[in-house]
């Protein structure tokens, strides 16, 4: 997609499809421009069909030879008191499926939000060009061949020429930004039997760049002489050997702090021996999401050349049931030396997670660490499909990860790492057992992931209901992987530096 800037005068732009937000509250005075081309027709058809310029409300209508325009867009924006970069995104996402729809090859919009709310046009440009890039995805690998539909031409205008070099900017960053998203969406939509342990480690290896970013592959033997003994279990039934992979970036200056990133790397999970119904099975290949949004933040951060070491770490292995599988029951060895009496082996990430965790604390030694992963269905029952689970160990480090949640528009909240709780992890025959019962089970699974991040500042992303979209609730998140997590980071790792 093609995304140019320059001074001119919108209605007067000929194009395929013209894009006009709209506030709630302020229709007339938003469509008075366009109205009076069109003789007072706009305002009219509004009223009947009951277009009040609410969020995510759309009308669409030919010109009828008043506008050099054939289409034109009218996108419903909410409140301006509750407006946001959010809701600009939202707009880049509607033209972007309202051309694909009337396969429109150019298109004409204003550098909508910019100087609303204190938005500047930087921010402005760049919400914009994410929401038209992550809105024109698609995902149609395994569908029979067909007539591709031509990318648009994007002309945003804008009335002082003073603010094309800032908004420019914007939609550089933009665009590094929603290609490392739709690259982590590319890998979770992409079947199991493609997307196996090996296959994620040699995506890995894609992403190194001569002194900027390298990248350490840990073979089973290897992971076996580090005593990886719970990511080992868990890969025990399945054909698929587990892999490790450590990705570094180093950035262009000395950097002066080290970032370690971690995914959960289940690449398919049907639950092993305590295996998953039929319909909690179907969409489990997303199960290596949270590594997948790894994969993309390292897609970006040379391209950003973010000033910070980061280390990006996940353990690919397949959790299938077989005479080779661990068991409810068995008690296997973490990297740093605890141990874990199995009660289910669908709780199979976080045994992943502990020895990924453990890695980074002894091998990279990070001033602070995250991990992601689609971890919990109980997050999903707390929060939604929408909104990411967040806790830890630092309040700066959780509290930085919130803002920069916002900022990106991916949306979190934050659970209690609730003491009393972890007395249901333990268990009588090991350190520790792999479930904890089934109540607050996502702050439980938090509660035994901090069991192996010791001193380090650390906060943990239960992704398990954002990183799949299985019904569009806004026009940037087509169906499927939505890549949660890529922008948020790339915020997050930008404001610590």
């Amino acid at each position: 997609m093609t995304i140019s800037i320059r001074k001119g005068a919108l209605l007067t732009e000929a194009c395929d499809l013209l894009v006009i937000g709209v506030f709630e509250g302020n229709v007339d005075k938003d469509v008075a421009s366009l109205d009076a081309l069109f003789g007072g027709d706009v305002r009219k058809l509004l009223v009947r069909e009951g277009f009040t310029g609410k969020q995510n409300e759309r009308q669409v209508f030919p010109s009828f030879g008043h506008s050099p325009a054939k289409k034109v867009l009218l996108v419903g924006m909410g409140s301006r008191a509750d407006f946001s970069t959010d809701m600009i995104r939202r707009v880049g996402g509607a033209a972007a499926r309202c051309a694909r729809t009337i396969k429109a090859t150019q298109v004409c919009m204003s550098l909508i939000g910019a100087g609303v709310r204190g938005i500047r046009p930087e921010q402005a440009a760049q919400a914009l060009g994410e929401g038209l890039r992550l809105g024109w995805y698609t995902f149609h690998t395994y569908q029979a061949p067909k007539p591709a539909a031509a990318m648009p031409e994007v002309t945003v205008m804008v009335e002082d020429r003073s603010v094309i070099r800032a908004a420019e900017k914007g939609l550089a960053r933009a665009a590094v930004l929603a290609d490392a998203t739709a690259f982590a969406r590319d890998l979770v939509n992409t079947p199991s039997h493609h997307m196996h342990p090996g296959k994620m480690a040699e995506v890995a290896q894609t992403l190194v760049t001569r002194g900027r970013i390298r990248c350490k592959v840990l073979s089973r033997e290897m992971m076996e002489k580090m005593g990886m003994g719970a990511t080992l279990a868990v890969g025990d039934g399945s054909a698929h050997q587990p892999v490790g992979i450590h990705l570094t970036y180093t950035p262009p200056r000395a950097p002066k702090r080290r970032v370690a990133v971690i995914g959960k790397a289940v690449t398919f999970d049907s639950g092993g021996l305590n295996l998953k119904p039929e319909q909690g099975m179907t969409t489990m290949k997303i199960d290596m999401a949270g590594a997948a949004t790894v994969l993309g933040l390292f897609k970006a951060l040379a391209a950003l050349n973010v000033p910070v070491e980061v280390h990006g770490l996940f353990l690919a292995v397949e959790n299938m049931p077989s005479g080779s599988a661990y068991r409810p029951g068995d008690i296997v060895r973490a990297m740093n030396g605890t141990t874990i009496e199995i009660l289910n082996t669908d709780a199979e990430g976080r045994l992943t997670l502990a020895d990924a965790l453990s890695y980074a604390v002894a091998k990279v030694k990070p001033d602070v660490m995250v991990d992601l992963a689609t971890l919990t269905g109980a997050a999903v029952v707390a929060l939604g499909d929408d909104i990411t689970a967040i806790m830890g160990n630092h309040p700066a480090t959780v509290k930085g990860l919130r803002e920069a949640s916002v900022r990106a528009g991916e949306h979190t909240w934050e659970l209690p790492l609730f003491a009393p709780y972890d007395e249901a992890i333990k268990s009588g025959i090991a350190d520790i057992n792999n479930t904890g019962g089934r109540s607050a089970g996502t702050i439980k699974a938090g509660l035994f992931l901090q069991r192996f991040v010791g001193e380090t500042p650390w906060a943990h992303l239960d992704i398990a209901g954002p990183s799949y979209c299985e019904k569009e609730t806004r026009p940037d998140l087509p169906l499927g992987g939505t890549g949660w997590g890529v922008r948020t980071l790339m915020e997050w790792l930008e404001q610590m530096a």
